[in-house]
């Protein structure tokens, strides 16, 4: 059960569901509360299938492709920089109506559940671990990333209109620095291999 648990950390602390709950509220800002539920159920599908690809072939396709977990990561935090930037420049949030087939899977599964850092750790959770636990690690941590998702509503009608727009704006800056960090942090595992 240990090992299942130091298995398990490394991939909640990367998922962080809580800290992009405000990045999510703010890309779901727009829509209907009922549209919501089938959003949170189409993400956490998306997130598993793609956690779940890169658990087994995760390696050998980035090596089929000459590609390093950093290239991974620096264009894992170029989409998320876009998404931030749209949305937080002047008129940038009337840049398109809101699908819920299209945010669901891109950007709330991925990379916001199943995210470059996820995605590398389950690459390397599954060396250490085994392929089976890592992916029971991963299905918990996407059922827990749901629930989080999902509290939403309640959260929403706390802080009304007003207070989820600020949240909104802050979140999509925070979403930016997570950005940025993730660039950085594949251009030092490119550079400076550990």
């Amino acid at each position: 059960m240990d090992e299942f648990w130091l298995c398990f950390v490394p991939l909640f602390v990367a998922v962080n569901a809580v800290g992009v709950l405000p990045i999510f509220m703010g890309l779901t800002e727009s829509l209907e509360r009922p549209a919501v539920r089938p959003l949170i159920a189409k993400s956490m599908i998306t997130a598993m299938s793609v956690a779940t690809m890169f658990i087994f072939f995760g390696l050998q396709l980035l090596a089929a492709m000459g590609l390093a977990p950093g290239h991974f990561m620096i264009a894992g935090g170029i989409m998320l920089f876009l998404t931030a930037i749209v949305d937080l420049v002047p008129g940038g949030a009337r840049r398109r109506d809101v699908s819920p087939d299209d945010v669901g899977v891109v950007p709330i599964g991925v990379p916001l559940i199943s995210g470059p850092a996820v995605l590398t750790t389950a690459i390397i959770q599954s060396q250490i671990y085994g392929v089976w636990m890592t992916l029971l690690a991963m299905f918990l941590n996407v059922l827990i990333a749901g629930a989080v998702f999902w509290s939403s509503g309640a959260l929403y009608r706390f802080l009304g209109h007003t207070g989820s727009l600020i949240v909104s704006k802050i979140s999509h800056l925070l979403l930016a620095s997570v950005a940025v960090k993730l660039v950085l942090k594949g251009i030092l595992l490119i550079v400076a291999p550990q």
